[in-house]
Formats: structure tokens, C-alpha cells, sequence
């Protein structure tokens, strides 16, 4: 699964406060619009953000929820929610370009320069305004996400995410019990804990040498003791465990996202991938056949659920247990139809049958797969490492007993 590096660059809070004179935290699933964020039910939670918003026209947190339904319906679209991007060492910086079409754009651009233009509205009425505050870095972080998915503005994305930190700092310094802002914080410590020291040299993250460790451990305090950003620490963390090599950790809380969300089977499929990461191949293909099986049942959430997506996660699996023959078949049923696979997993699987291929010693059938996989037109660095297959078969250098973060 790759997870986002959206879901790392900076959070996207799900929040929900009070209009009140004094704040409550009210647990995001209270509302419904959020049980259908949380289960992937993108097109129903816009429409109860795009209320939201004609209801409060001058709240700045609701055009920052239709703004987030927005950005995460095309991320799910794109397949960017998925843990792979952020899997193993490969730098933040190699996720490929999401495609958006202009209207979906401009409908985000909207709602996120009306959420910036109305929290500076009330942050000049009162430079104190834990709701202003709150929503300027909600609004920053979201548009930090969209600048380095859709735009690879992975500059500008560093900027906003860093005045989306400078804005959590400022509510912190107002309300220290918020602790859901510690999330921000959180994850840009680990964020620039995490980037080559070159990039933490520009100026606008003087004072930010960031801290991986001390992220994650910001991230765990939202996840305990959290109210509006809980859900989303829990998810952040079950991401970075596998970045981090830590995915045992990651499997407590990909279950019990599990059991608060069933519709979502992105949980399911990342047990698979922690499972995996981790040396357990008979977990992993048990999670893997309990989703199959949900998928044939038609239960809500797998319905949709695509059977090539299944045959490439097995087929991925398989592959690096060993078992060549059961991922050779995997793969080649998931690249059969392919078209019913979003853009990233296709080429994956073109390359992995490709590599496949390459260690059954059947060079001449792996070119064919390495071309399909060079041919699909998204930005990422899989496309040329096919094209470099093409003259020079793939060897695997080691044993991979346990094919710990492999995407």
C-alpha cells in the first residue's frame, strides 16, 4: 500500500470545533460526513462539505473540509494513499506526479484560498483566535499536499508545510492543552528530520533541524490522548513504522483502523504489507485471502475493490518469498486487464512481472513487460529503472527471507 507522502509531508487534520464562544472537542465521527471520509466514501463526504459551506460561508474550517474531500477523493483516484511511496529509504521527493483534471483544481484552489482569506480575516480581529490559528494550518498543510502531489512544487510544498508549523506553534502558544496541534509539529520534525541535510539548509526552515524520533513521538501523544486529529496520527504512525522499519508496531493499529472503519480496505491491505515486511508470508496471504473473500461477498467498501489489485498484491508478495512461479501467475493475471488499475499499481505490476520474468531466466518475456511499464506516462523514477531493465536483466542482489519494506 503507499500511503502518502501527503499523509507525510504534513497532516491533514480532520477537525471539527465548536462555533461556540468556548471550544469543544468533538470526535470527528460524530459526524457523518466524516465516517464517509474515513471509509474512502469520498463523493458522499464532499456533498456534506459542499453544505457545510453553503451553511457557514465565513467559517474557514468548513472550506478547509471541502478542500481536504476534494484533494483526497483524486488522491485515492491516484492510488497515493498507499504506503509504498513512503516504504524503504526512497526519498519523499520520488512520488509521482498526480493527475487532476483543471476543474477539480480550481474547485480546490477555491476552497483553500477562501480558507486562507477568512482565518486572516479573524486573525487581524484577534491575533489570539485558536480557530483562525487552527485553520491557517490546516489550510497550509493541505495546500502543502497539493503542491508536491499535483504540482511537484516540492519547494513550495516545504514552505507551506513549514507555515503550517509556524501556525501550530502560534496556537500552542495560546492554548498549550491543545495537544491535537502537536500532530503539525509532529510530523514536520520528522519531515525535515528525514530530508538530506542540503534541503534543510534553505532559509525558510532556519531554526527547524527537525527530529525523527522526537516526531514520531508527538504523533504518538496526538494518537493517545488526541480528539479531532486522533485518527489521523494513528494512520501517520502505521505509515511511519513501515518507513522506519518498525511494522510490527504498525499492525496493533492497522487492526483497529480496521474494526473503526470497515469499509475502508486500505488497513486490510497494508496489514498485508506489514505482515510481510516483517517475515510473516502465511499472515500476509491469510489478510490478502479475508480481503478476496470480501470482495466476493460484495461487502460495502470491497465492492469496488479491483480483482487485478488483489492479483498484484499477491503477485507482489509472492515475489519476494520466492515463490516465482505463484507470482508469475499472479501478475500476469492482475496485467491482463490493467486498465482497471490506477496508474502507480499498473506500472508496478508491469515492472514486478518484468523482474519476474528476469529471475526465471526468460529475458525475452520480461522486455515486453519493462516497455509496458516504461510506457505509462506518470512521473516517477519506476519508468526509467524499466528501461534500464530492457539491455540489462534484473538480478536480485540478496536473499530476501523477509522482504522487509519492499514496495
Amino acid at each position: 500500500m503507499r500511503f502518502l507522502w501527503s499523509a507525510l509531508l504534513v497532516c491533514l487534520l480532520a477537525s471539527v470545533l465548536s462555533a461556540d464562544a468556548v471550544y469543544h472537542f468533538v470526535d470527528p465521527l460524530s459526524q457523518p460526513a466524516w465516517q464517509h471520509f474515513y471509509n474512502n466514501e469520498y463523493d458522499e463526504a464532499i456533498v456534506d462539505f459542499q453544505k457545510e459551506v453553503e451553511d457557514h460561508p465565513d467559517d474557514p474550517e468548513a472550506w478547509n473540509h471541502l478542500a481536504q474531500g476534494i484533494l483526497y477523493r483524486e488522491m485515492f483516484r491516484n492510488g497515493a494513499l498507499e504506503s509504498q511511496l513512503v516504504s524503504g529509504t526512497n526519498p519523499f521527493v520520488r512520488r509521482a506526479k498526480m493527475e487532476v483534471p483543471p476543474a477539480v483544481r480550481d474547485r480546490f484552489t477555491k476552497a483553500i484560498n477562501q480558507a486562507m482569506s477568512l482565518g486572516e480575516q479573524d486573525l487581524q480581529k484577534n491575533p489570539k483566535d485558536i480557530r483562525a490559528l487552527y485553520a491557517l494550518s490546516v489550510a497550509h498543510g493541505l495546500r502543502a499536499n497539493y503542491l508536491f502531489l499535483v504540482e511537484k512544487a516540492w519547494t513550495d510544498a516545504l514552505k507551506d508545510a513549514t507555515a503550517s508549523r509556524k501556525y501550530s506553534n502560534q496556537l500552542l502558544e495560546v492554548d498549550p492543552n491543545f495537544v491535537d496541534a502537536h500532530i503539525v509539529q509532529g510530523l514536520h520534525d520528522y519531515i525535515v528530520g528525514s530530508l538530506p541535510f542540503y534541503m534543510r539548509l534553505f532559509g525558510f526552515l532556519a531554526g527547524f533541524h527537525g527530529d525523527r524520533e522526537g516526531g514520531i513521538k508527538a504523533l504518538q501523544l496526538v494518537a493517545q490522548k488526541g480528539v479531532l486529529s486522533k485518527y489521523d496520527a494513528r494512520i501517520l504512525l502505521a505509515a511511519i513504522y513501515r518507513r522506519e522499519r518498525r511494522s510490527q508496531e504498525a499492525i496493533p493499529l492497522l487492526k483497529e483502523l480496521s474494526q473503526k472503519f470497515p469499509r475502508n480496505y486500505l488497513f486490510r491491505l497494508e496489514q498485508v504489507q506489514m505482515y510481510s515486511d516483517i517475515g510473516d508470508e502465511q499472515d500476509a496471504l491469510r489478510v490478502l485471502a479475508e480481503v478476496e473473500a470480501m470482495k466476493q461477498q460484495g461487502l460495502p467498501g470491497y465492492a469496488n475493490l479491483s480483482t487485478q489489485k488483489i492479483d498484484y498484491l499477491r503477485g507482489n508478495l509472492l515475489f519476494w518469498y520466492d515463490d516465482l512461479d505463484g507470482a508469475l501467475s499472479s501478475l500476469q493475471r492482475a496485467t491482463a486487464n490493467s486498465e482497471q488499475l490506477d496508474l502507480g499499481t499498473a506500472q508496478l505490476a508491469w515492472f514486478r512481472l518484468g523482474q519476474t520474468f528476469d529471475l526465471k531466466g526468460e529475458h525475452k518475456n520480461a522486455i515486453p513487460a519493462y516497455q509496458q511499464a516504461a510506457n505509462i506516462s506518470i512521473q516517477s523514477d519506476i519508468g526509467a529503472e524499466a528501461r534500464g531493465y530492457i539491455s540489462s536483466p534484473y538480478r536480485r542482489k540478496l536473499t530476501h527471507t523477509a522482504p522487509e519494506n519492499k514496495g
